[in-house]
């Protein structure tokens, strides 16, 4: 079907549904229900233990309520794109809740990214209201973010300052007048959007992916189906993008004391205590503070008694991380690792069974990360690398099984455009055409157009997706193209190594491919020597790392601000090749 677009984004839609209605459909049926559990006693407070509050299903519904009317009041309605930066916490859920009842545009963004990309991105999302903690309106005012688009403010705090009002004024004025029945939620259609969510720009400049509201109930569905969800569980939920999935999931979100910002840097208690005194059964978390945690629990013998299952994402995870978390887990629990993006989540899944019996041992020798099977709404294809644009998808671009290519999939949960990015849609869609139905499987695809994951990888004879790294992240030599995760892999079975990373230096026959190496942090300098020899000799072992002749030693990889997993492989590029540099001018052998 097609769509008319403004900014980039589909205007048209067939079928009712408001977001909300997922979370509202519990509040109605759960009144007493736990919707979120938050510290009370402040954030990364040390020393005492930390104190909770409970907010129920029907709390939430009379809180969002009440908001949404005050939203309403200041002139937030329906279409009204409004940056929020507010910490994970009860403010966040109501106000995310207030908005989507309003059918205003919520714009969020990660704090973390930098100053100067913030206020990139909030131009590009040109927002007309924007809704933040003291920190961040000062921030605003003193930045000029977004002044040419702004009219409404809002701050979330105790005091009246920067010439806004605060969230408990809107309280104030939602609850002014009779309001005897629930606020009338506004009707939406599949295609209308919901909000806009920025990537954590780790290969790239952010970008702000327009989610509609059939992509938000198609993710929910989706990721009830992973791990077989039951209404009536706890969600320790470490990320807070996902924490608001729990309430319409039928979860309760229970939200750490911790800095969102820097999962890998997590005090592990901060985990473990709520974990066991609210009894959670799920986790969310990414690698880095599976790691974290892990060798904590590790060191000090700790279980997690009630845990049924672990997901993690943001990027692989590897089977020494899953097998130390695990230890501290029942036996018939499990750690699984979705793979997608901000555009497309679930695209697939696979269990830390099934990636310990088998897959890892192939991972170690270089075959690439096996991500499983694609969820049942989701259909996936392996399309020939191409950094150009493609108008319309033709089933020539299908490369053959068992080969390695661009991955592409379309489903109800694949986003359809960048917010004022034409040229960033237009690299990663493929408009959909006629004859492309796959027959073994029936996705419901509304969208009309094929998302290109930005990712390499290729379909084993059994279906399974197997992750080789990012396209960009390729490194083109005179004697082949070498694919990150592929080389990585093999030299990070260095039991003193920590991670690896693939990195091209330019040279006049393309890419002089480069390992970057980050040493377990109890491994001196002075292995570095005799790591290095090892290194070279794994690299003998395997074809595609044969040629591979330089090893340089990187103290702290540089890392994603969203899960702290994603090497920052362009910045150790660009170090890579100073150092490379610097030692032909010191006469070393090395040569370019």
């Amino acid at each position: 079907s097609s769509s008319t677009f403004s900014h980039g984004i589909p205007r048209s839609g067939v079928e009712s549904m408001n977001v909300a209605s997922l979370v509202l459909e519990r509040a109605r049926s759960e009144p007493d229900g736990i919707a979120i559990r938050c510290p009370v006693n402040g954030w990364r407070r040390k020393g005492s233990r930390v104190s909770y509050t409970n907010i129920s299903n029907a709390d939430l519904d009379r809180e969002s309520d009440c908001i949404a009317r005050g939203l309403e009041s200041i002139g937030i309605v329906r279409g009204t794109r409004t940056a929020l930066m507010v910490r994970p916490g009860r403010e966040l859920f109501s106000l995310m809740l207030a908005l989507f009842k309003v059918g205003a545009v919520p714009v969020l963004i990660d704090p973390g990214i930098g100053l100067r990309p913030l206020r990139r991105c909030l131009d590009e999302a040109e927002p007309e209201a924007f809704i933040g903690v003291p920190a961040a309106q000062a921030a605003r005012i003193a930045l000029g973010w977004a002044r040419k688009t702004l009219r409404i403010t809002v701050t979330v705090g105790r005091y009246p300052k920067f010439g806004a009002p605060t969230l408990d004024r809107l309280r104030e004025l939602g609850t002014s007048g009779p309001h005897d029945a629930p606020y009338a939620t506004a009707t939406m259609e599949d295609a209308d959007v919901a909000a806009i969510l920025f990537t954590s720009g780790s290969t790239g400049p952010p970008k702000g992916v327009v989610y509609q509201h059939g992509n938000f109930a198609a993710q929910v569905e989706a990721i009830r189906g992973l791990g077989h969800i039951q209404p009536g569980e706890t969600d320790l939920a470490t990320f807070a993008p996902f924490a608001l999935f729990d309430p319409a999931i039928g979860m309760s979100a229970l939200i750490p004391d911790m800095d969102p910002t820097r999962p890998g840097h997590v005090d592990p208690r901060r985990i473990i205590e709520p974990a066991e005194e609210f009894g959670a059964t799920s986790l969310f978390g990414s690698p880095a503070l599976l790691d974290t945690v892990g060798r904590h629990g590790a060191k000090h013998g700790t279980k997690l008694t009630t845990l049924r299952r672990v997901v993690s994402a943001g990027a692989p995870v590897s089977a020494d991380i899953m097998d130390r978390f695990l230890g501290m887990l029942p036996d018939d629990a499990e750690i699984l690792t979705p793979y997608g993006a901000t555009e497309c989540l679930p695209v697939s899944c696979i269990s830390s069974d099934e990636v310990l019996s088998e897959t890892a041992a192939l991972t170690d020798t270089g075959l690439g990360v096996c991500v499983g099977s694609p969820v049942p709404s989701i259909d996936a294809r392996v399309i020939a690398i191409d950094d150009d644009p493609i108008e319309s998808w033709d089933p020539a671009l299908e490369v053959p099984t068992g080969s390695i290519g661009e991955i592409t999939v379309r489903g109800p949960q694949a986003t359809t455009a960048y917010f004022n990015r034409p040229d960033a849609t237009a690299l990663a869609k493929i408009r959909d055409t006629d004859g492309v139905a796959n027959a073994d499987k029936s996705t419901d695809n509304k969208s009309g157009f094929w998302h290109r994951m930005g990712d390499v990888g290729y379909f084993d004879e059994r279906g399974r997706l197997w992750y080789c790294g990012r396209k960009a992240d390729r490194v083109t030599t005179d004697r082949g193209t070498l694919f990150s995760v592929q080389c990585e892999a093999i030299f990070d079975t260095h039991p003193k190594v920590r991670r690896t990373a693939l990195v091209g230096v330019p040279v006049q026959n393309g890419e002089m491919p480069v390992i970057c190496v980050e040493l377990l942090p109890e491994i001196p300098r002075r292995a570095r020597g005799a790591v290095e020899a090892d290194l070279r000799a794994l690299a003998e072992r395997y074809a595609h790392t044969r040629d591979i002749r330089h090893f340089l030693f990187h103290s702290r990889f540089p890392v994603d601000i969203r899960h702290n997993a994603k090497i920052g492989r362009p910045e150790l590029g660009r170090w890579a090749r100073r150092k490379l540099r610097g030692r032909i001018r010191n006469a070393s052998s090395v040569s370019l």
